[in-house]
């Protein structure tokens, strides 16, 4: 079956998702900074913000187009700065699953459920990208020479990506502020209330008197002493 939808469709289902990715931290549209927008092309940074990950600290610029098809049919990615990765090509495109179009593809045996599907979205797509860059697929790659230098000389290919880093915060906006985590910063301590607790020469007074407390205390007592005279009365009587 074939699947179409217009052109204000997929810009209502984009608007919709760009809105949500603009909440993130790990995405910065360029838009933002020179006030233009175009919602069927994307042009902004991602950010690997990783201790663990080889890309830690790089601002990479990106692009991703759709059609009026979307999202029946996949985005299409590319970086938009040069990155030695196994399954990155020289012109910044990806060879990853999920932009691959939808079905099951007998030929490289991928399974439809690996690759695009409606249900998908850009967020799905950035994610899958930010996870591949620290996860290579080499028994594919779209760069041979990454993917050997990858599997038989790793620090290499780790000095390469930390030179790629570098040149990447090139690319960061001069007012824009590279996040260090990804973690929300805790509320700020409260300060101290002197005055809460300065010590008083007034007591709290919860409703009641300590001289009325005395004054019935001594009541009952005076009670329970007629109570027990008269218990010795009765018993001599007897």
């Amino acid at each position: 079956m074939s699947y179409r939808t217009t052109a204000s469709g997929a810009t209502t289902r984009l608007m919709s998702e760009m809105k949500a990715l603009r909440k993130e931290k790990w995405i910065h549209f360029e838009d933002d900074d020179s006030g233009t927008l175009n919602i069927l092309k994307w042009r902004f940074g991602l950010m690997v913000i990783n201790p663990d990950s080889a890309f830690n600290g790089g601002y990479f610029r990106a692009e991703m187009v759709f059609s009026d098809e979307y999202p029946y049919q996949p985005p299409k990615f590319r970086f938009l700065i040069p990155i030695t990765h196994p399954n990155i090509y020289p012109d910044g495109q990806l060879c990853i699953s999920i932009l691959h179009t939808p079905g099951e593809d007998l030929m490289s045996g991928e399974q439809a459920s690996e690759r695009w599907s409606p249900l998908q979205g850009a967020e799905s797509v950035l994610r899958s990208v930010l996870l591949l860059l620290d996860d290579p697929e080499i028994n594919s790659p779209a760069n041979v020479d990454a993917g050997v230098l990858y599997r038989d000389r790793r620090e290499d290919y780790n000095k390469k990506a930390r030179e790629t880093v570098e040149r990447s915060k090139r690319d960061i906006p001069p007012d824009f502020e590279m996040p260090v985590s990804f973690e929300e910063k805790p509320p700020p301590k409260a300060e101290n209330d002197d005055d809460f607790w300065a010590e008083s020469d007034e007591e709290f007074d919860f409703g009641g008197s300590d001289t009325g407390d005395d004054d019935e205390m001594q009541d009952f007592e005076d009670e329970e002493e007629g109570s027990e005279d008269d218990d010795d009365d009765s018993n001599s009587k007897q």
